[in-house]
């Protein structure tokens, strides 16, 4: 659907993975190896549709870029992504229960419907 979608991910493989999924759907792909990067990106860009960003990286965790880009751009919305289960991530405080997230690895097929569902949410 043309949205643009902010991927922030530290590992250069599961970015890559991301964009080329992304891409493959129609989404336009702005993408950050760390926060500082995607915060530099996000500066000059038009519209962010949806950050899609680890939970866990150096500089800053993903709710805490997610709060800075909001500043930003505050109808963009935000799922995490993370090698850690929900329940773990919400348990030490960095995500609370019920945000979106989707757990790495995920399929093609997985990441499209989760994208999809959140862009749709009003």
């Amino acid at each position: 659907r043309g949205e643009t979608v902010l991927v922030v991910e530290d590992d250069a493989a599961i970015l890559k993975l991301a964009e080329r999924i992304l891409k493959g759907l129609g989404y336009r792909v702005m993408k950050g190896r760390t926060p500082t990067e995607a915060l530099k990106a996000a500066v000059d860009a038009g519209s962010i549709a949806l950050l899609l960003t680890d939970v866990v990286m150096p500089e800053m965790n993903g709710r805490e870029l997610a709060n800075r880009l909001k500043a930003l751009h505050p109808g963009m919305k935000t799922l995490f992504m993370s090698g850690y289960t929900a329940n773990v991530i919400a348990h030490r405080g960095v995500l609370e229960a019920g945000v979106n997230f989707i757990p790495k690895p995920f399929s093609r097929q997985e990441l499209a419907a989760k994208v999809k569902a959140v862009l749709e949410r009003g």
